[in-house]
């Protein structure tokens, strides 16, 4: 009987491991990221993004958060001819096809920032060494492409 209830109890225990959903992270975006190492950042991760999305007419939902990382990278993907769209202006885009929703996360540790760029079928990723003239990245580009 104890045999019996071991792998079930095992299930039930795993089970709770789970991710519920693949929707994409708010944007967040800390303070102490600002200025030049913003726009550094943002710079080489919408040049990533353009290389590996190609040209794209969909417009981009970008979800801000009115941090110096926002505007820069809303700046750079325009740079890069994409059409973005903020959360705010969303609704006013009705007669083209659904906007791709773009989604990034800063994380500072150390005088290093993690910087991520997700949609629903691409996330890219790098470690940048933070300096008082900008940002420079400090490992490879990490990317995961879904289907």
């Amino acid at each position: 009987m104890r045999l019996n209830l071991l792998p079930f109890v095992a299930a039930l225990i795993l089970s709770g491991c789970q991710t519920g959903t693949d929707a994409l992270t708010t944007s967040a975006a800390p303070s102490t990221v600002s200025g030049p190492a913003a726009s550094a950042i943002a710079g080489d991760l919408a040049g990533r993004f353009a290389e590996q999305a190609g040209s794209i007419t969909t417009p981009i939902k970008l979800h801000t958060d009115r941090s110096d990382f926002s505007t820069a990278l809303e700046a750079a993907l325009k740079g890069w001819g994409f059409t973005v769209v903020t959360d705010e202006k969303a609704d006013l885009v009705k007669d083209t096809a659904k906007p791709i929703e773009l989604a990034y996360s800063l994380i500072v540790d150390d005088g290093q920032v993690l910087a991520r760029l997700s949609s629903e079928t691409l996330e890219l990723g790098r470690a940048y060494s933070i300096s008082a003239d900008g940002a420079t990245p400090s490992s490879p580009l990490s990317l995961m492409k879904r289907n």
